[in-house]
């Protein structure tokens, strides 16, 4: 028996070990009570504790309670213990004794008392943390008023020490609580200087100081052995939080420029590690020197933003650096290094901060509620930031007010106005645009280009039935408007416009017509925006078709240029290509053919949606423009992967696979991820380690839900893929994922600032009206809008100037090579808009 005594003996210590151990962890956070002996008689030497002695249970010492209890567990983290102690009645010694003590809190380091705290300045778990950290850091932590104080105490530590030095608008905030955290692991290392004073951070940080936020900056003092000499000052961009001042003092710490001599694919620094760009300045032996102040001067430009290297080409046989002169490598997990050729260090420095800020989130703590309405679209916000110094030649848009609207869309044949929200940067990405476009139509007849500001003018906006921004609208004298609804993008917008302009559907009047307009001799001008054509041929008794014609034509105006025969004639037509009356007409000027079919009797939504369909190509390579129209399809894609474009014999055995039987069941499609870069997030969400290119997939995202995947281990041949699509008819391929039922919604609603706006405005209402050529009100904003442009446009561009004419040595990319600094600047093409 005594072997199983031992055993249920072991058995009960064990669940007594672990019944103790849970409530140790349950306890970790709690507010420990004591009686005042016990407390006095427990303290251990060097230890802080936070004390409050409760004499009564009133609802403020509740409240204050709940937060002493909340911060338990961040005190002992800093090995502070936080004790509730227990008064009795009879009890009038110096902490139980008095009323007013029992309105404050007492931190202790032994039995010495070393600071006493109101318990109003304890609101909550901030406050108590940053307060008992700032007494307990006394030393590490020096507290000034004035800027004297602290140029002294940079001049004492030249040399010697950084200095790190932070405003709070208040303590006891969460910025003041990250200061300290940082200062109780890194107060050894760097001197610590706190103020509260905002004339001080004012006379010491930029012209744009914001008395209301927190701000930390980092002062070099140690590389400066002179005393004559200033530290340098970096400021912290990131808001205050413990993990970006962790971060923050990490990058200050490490070497301003790393030399490398190997492949860049292997080099791994501080920055990539905590997810920032490292940008390498390619040198060579003959310009080491120059290139070094060069990397040097970008360095600080960049410092806490970016890591900067200088990769030595003699060293590393790669010939890509031979065609370059900087390389940018950033922390995303398989993302390519892009060797890129720049002209001077500004360009480096605006080619990162675009990048970080591409990558920031926006975040308003005023309208906790719709934190995520006011996110941003990154590209956009990428784009505008980019483009910040760049000059608008605005002069070529023309600003609309609520006097000069009516009168402006009477003036020319076709009115383009682009009606935007001047602080917004989806519209301001559109204006950029729309300037190139501007450009780009600059002295044609009968198109003129305006802009409305609808923040200014809410009314006009209103009466166009404006609701979002931004949004084009074509006028046309006598004629509904136009709106644009495709991508932001100078091509596409533009595209939109031209053939806007065209008249559609075309009346053709006789068969040489039609011969002119399918081989494209009318509107030969625009050939270039459309390459299919679409033609209408009925008969003169067929009115309710041809009408109903017509009114498609309208609906496609902008997208596809259409014509219109309805002679008597039209049999000759109709015998010429083989089809019944009524009847489409295609001319595909790539393929050299013309595709006919046959109208039945249909609504105009529904002829818009033949010609759509009929438009679209039969094995097409799907890029974010065109994505949307092959998903109306609602087909299961069999789609194909690749990083770069199709080999022929691919290509051949795909269509292969597409003109083949049943191919009308699904879209086979394929998808180029150098030119379409999403696409690999795409491989992401349907596998967790996606396979190597190329690769086949059926995607059945309108049923199932299901992907499946072609075998890596079989080339794409049409007869492969024609038995791995029977064994997915039979069931007998087991699916790489399954994709969620959600519907697929744009990341963010589109906002509607006008109802937004009706709460003090309630005179407004939203008419769904159509906006014609005699509609009013429309036209005061862009005189005022150009005014702030003009005064936007001087400050930003100022520092530029000044720059220019004091530059420092480095500045320039001329000790690289090639040598392209002495080239003259081309105005940038954003077509990514």
């Amino acid at each position: 028996m005594l072997p199983q005594e031992n055993g249920w003996v072991s058995c009960f210590s064990f669940l007594l070990l672990g019944t103790y151990s849970m409530a140790a962890a349950r306890n970790a956070n709690t507010l420990l009570e004591l009686s005042p002996r016990e407390y006095f008689s427990s303290l251990q030497p060097g230890r802080a504790s936070l004390v409050y002695f409760s004499r009564d249970d009133s609802p403020g010492v509740r409240l204050f309670l709940e937060q002493l209890e909340n911060s338990v567990g961040a005190l002992q983290d800093y090995g502070i213990s936080v004790v509730k102690v227990n008064c009795l009645k009879e009890d009038v010694s110096r902490y139980c004794g008095k009323e007013n003590a029992l309105m404050k809190a007492y931190l202790f380091r032994d039995n010495i008392l070393l600071r006493e705290f109101p318990t109003d300045a304890l609101f909550d778990v901030n406050a108590i943390v940053a307060n008992t950290l700032f007494a307990l850091l006394f030393n590490e932590v020096k507290y000034i008023t004035t800027l004297v104080e602290l140029q002294n105490l940079e001049n004492s530590l030249k040399g010697r020490s950084n200095v790190v030095f932070a405003y709070v608008p208040a303590v006891g905030t969460p910025e003041h609580r990250a200061v300290m955290e940082a200062a109780f692991v890194y107060g050894t290392a760097h001197q610590f200087v706190l103020t509260t004073e905002a004339a001080l951070a004012k006379d010491f940080g930029h012209e744009d100081f914001d008395a209301l936020s927190a701000q930390l900056f980092f002062c070099h003092c140690q590389r400066v052995p002179d005393l004559t000499q200033p530290c340098r000052r970096t400021p912290m961009v990131q808001s205050l939080t413990t993990l970006n001042i962790h971060t923050y003092l990490k990058l200050m710490a490490a070497p301003i420029v790393t030399e490398v001599a190997e492949d860049p694919e292997k080099v791994s620094t501080i920055h990539l590690q905590l997810g920032l760009p490292l940008v390498f300045i390619l040198s060579q032996q003959e310009t080491y020197e120059s290139d070094k102040r060069t990397a040097e001067f970008v360095a600080w430009q960049l410092l806490g933003k970016a890591g900067v290297a200088l990769l030595s080409r003699d060293s590393i046989d790669l010939n890509v650096l031979l065609r370059s002169n900087i390389a940018l490598k950033t922390a995303e997990e398989g993302a390519p290094i892009k060797y890129l050729v720049l002209e001077d260090t500004d360009e480096i420095v605006a080619l990162v901060e675009d990048k970080i800020k591409g990558e920031q989130i926006p975040e308003d703590e005023d309208e906790s509620d719709n934190n995520d309405q006011d996110i941003q679209d990154d590209q956009v916000m990428e784009a505008v930031y980019r483009d910040r110094k760049r000059e608008l030649p605005l002069e070529l848009i023309r600003t609309l007010t609520e006097e000069t609207f009516n009168a402006a869309l009477t003036e020319t044949a076709h009115m383009v106005v682009l009606f935007y929200a001047s602080w917004e940067a989806v519209s301001l990405a559109m204006l950029q645009l729309y300037v190139e476009v501007a450009v780009a139509l600059k002295g044609t007849q009968g198109i003129s280009l305006a802009k409305v500001n609808c923040w200014d003018w809410p009314d006009v906006c209103m009466k166009q039935n404006v609701t979002q921004f931004p949004i084009t609208k074509m006028y046309e004298k006598g004629a509904r408007s136009l709106t644009y609804t495709g991508m932001l993008g100078t091509a596409e917008l533009l595209r939109f416009l031209r053939l806007s302009s065209i008249s559609c559907p075309a009346k053709l009047t006789t068969i040489e017509e039609v011969d002119e307009y399918l081989t494209g001799e009318v509107h030969a001008d625009s050939s270039s925006y459309h390459s299919t054509p679409v033609l209408g041929i009925f008969h003169p008794s067929m009115k309710e078709a041809r009408e109903t014609f017509v009114e498609a034509g309208n609906m496609l105006r902008g997208y596809v240029t259409t014509g219109l025969y309805a002679e008597d004639d039209a049999l000759i037509l109709a015998h010429k290509y083989a089809v019944p009356l009524p009847a489409l007409l295609l001319a595909r000027r790539e393929d050299h053919r013309i595709d006919s079919i046959p109208l039945s009797k249909q609504s105009a939504p529904d002829v818009v949606q033949t010609i759509r369909s009929q438009l679209l190509e039969t094995f097409p390579e799907i890029t974010v423009e065109n994505l949307p129209d092959y998903l109306s399809l609602e087909k299961p894609l069999l789609i194909l992967f690749n990083d770069r474009g199709l080999n022929q014999s691919m290509r051949m055995e795909m269509l292969s696979v597409v003109n083949g039987k049943g191919r009308e069941a699904f879209l086979a499609c394929w998808m180029n991820l150098k030119n379409t870069p999403v696409g690999r997030g795409v491989l992401k969400a349907y596998f967790s380690t996606p396979p190597p290119l190329p690769l086949l997939a059926w995607v059945n995202r309108h049923s199932s839900g299901q992907v499946f995947s072609f075998p890596s281990d079989q080339p794409v041949t049409e007869t492969n893929v024609l038995s791995w699509l029977e064994k997915l008819k039979a069931g007998l391929e087991i699916p790489s994922a399954t994709l969620s039922d959600e519907a697929w919604k744009p990341p963010l609603p589109a906002y509607n600032f006008l109802r937004m706006m009706e709460a003090t405005l309630p005179k407004f209402t939203v008419h769904t009206v159509y906006s014609r050529g005699g509609t009013d009100e429309l036209q005061q904003a862009e005189e005022v809008l150009e005014e702030k442009s003009t005064v936007r446009e001087e400050q930003v561009e100022e520092p530029g100037l000044e720059a220019e004419e004091g530059q420092s040595p480095g500045r320039d990319l001329r000790g690289t090579v090639p040598r392209l600094a002495g080239r003259e600047k081309s105005p940038k093409q954003h077509t990514e808009l």
